[in-house]
């Protein structure tokens, strides 16, 4: 297992995306495990769904900073988009980040085919901005979200860091293909240590409204009917977020080696790691303990209809049947295996939405 290189500890960390999910529950992590740190969280606050969502997440934030008392800022945030290569420029240059941790992204496979402009400004000129920061303010280690769209059209499984990834489904993954090469490229020019993670379809309370649980709970919520794709053959290696940030604070803490080869010029300090839980779960099984997890919330009444709100539809362009996280590398090199059964996921999404959006008795 290797072992840390990288204190975070009196160290200024960059996340971007921070009131994203993800991001949002990395620097929560922080905030509660290292008093000597400072956390500069950057995002844009899109509207690619509800800001009200993000802007809670952001106040949870700034009233865990303020439970500690501080010589120095614990916790910044500034509204900036990483497409605006000065605003990120002014990040580095002010702040002197160690480490950053690059989630900002737009996100989802079918936006992509209706808003591919998004996609190029956030997810290409937005982490080359970051990359380019890197490069002229020199960091320990870049970390930054990868997915696993990448693996597209792949027909073994699991999915394996070592297999090709050169059959894209969607924009979108194509776009976080591109920020892999983009890194590799870095890492070998400029010997810049970087990690990508590829995330797989991360699920929890106070997640993305776009995901299919918080969409299905929407819907069922208000009497309609859920569209469930591949006629429910398609099976998902659901993450819940408390194991992505897990996996994504251990990483952060050991940079690939910086070594020299035959040659004289530098081996990429490079890494590319999947997080997922290992163990995909079958749509329709899903859908049944969601349901069941939301009548125990009191999100949905007890004598609840499901089969006259459930529509079997074929898959959707971009989508893949399956998604299979093979983890032996995350597990050989930082002893971490995502594994919050989906039921306890579920479970504590169900709470958080009752509690946010009121039961069926309030309604």
């Amino acid at each position: 297992m290797l072992q840390p290189n990288i204190s975070l500890n009196g160290h200024c960390i960059l996340v971007t995306g921070a009131a994203g999910f993800i991001g949002s529950n990395l620097v929560k992590r922080l905030l509660n495990e290292y008093n000597d740190i400072h956390v500069v969280g950057v995002d844009s606050i899109t509207d690619y769904y509800d800001v009200g969502i993000k802007h809670e997440r952001l106040n949870q934030l700034d009233a865990l900073a303020a439970q500690v008392q501080a010589s120095t800022p614990r916790w910044t945030f500034v509204k900036a988009d990483i497409a605006d290569r000065a605003a990120v420029d002014e990040l580095f240059s002010k702040y002197a980040p160690t480490v950053v941790v690059n989630l900002a992204a737009q996100a989802g496979v079918r936006y992509s085919i209706t808003n591919p402009d998004a996609y190029i400004q956030s997810n290409l000129i937005g982490f080359y901005n970051i990359l380019e920061a890197c490069r002229h303010n020199p960091v320990e280690h870049l970390v930054y979200a990868s997915s696993s769209s990448v693996y597209g059209s792949n027909k073994k499984i699991p999915y394996s860091t070592d297999d090709k990834v050169d059959n894209p489904v969607s924009l979108y993954a194509a776009t976080k293909k591109s920020n892999e090469l983009m890194a590799h490229a870095y890492s070998k020019l400029y010997d810049i240590p970087s990690t990508g993670l590829r995330f797989f379809t991360v699920y929890g309370p106070a997640g993305r409204p776009d995901m299919a649980y918080f969409g299905f709970t929407d819907k069922l919520r208000q009497g309609k009917t859920i569209q469930i794709f591949n006629y429910g053959n398609c099976k998902r290696d659901f993450t819940y977020v408390d194991d992505i940030v897990e996996g994504v604070l251990r990483v952060m803490q050991h940079a690939p080696e910086k070594q020299t080869g035959d040659d004289g010029l530098p081996i990429p300090p490079y890494e590319v790691y999947n997080i997922g839980n290992n163990s995909p779960e079958n749509l329709l099984d899903f859908v049944t303990i969601l349901q069941e997890e939301l009548i125990r919330a009191h999100v949905l009444p007890a004598d609840y209809d499901f089969d006259s709100h459930k529509q079997l539809v074929p898959m959707q362009p971009g989508d893949v049947p399956v998604t299979y996280a093979d983890t032996s590398a995350l597990e050989r090199d930082f002893g971490f295996r995502p594994s919050t059964p989906l039921r306890q996921g579920l479970r504590r999404f169900a709470e958080w939405y009752a509690s946010y959006y009121g039961t069926c008795n309030q309604q």
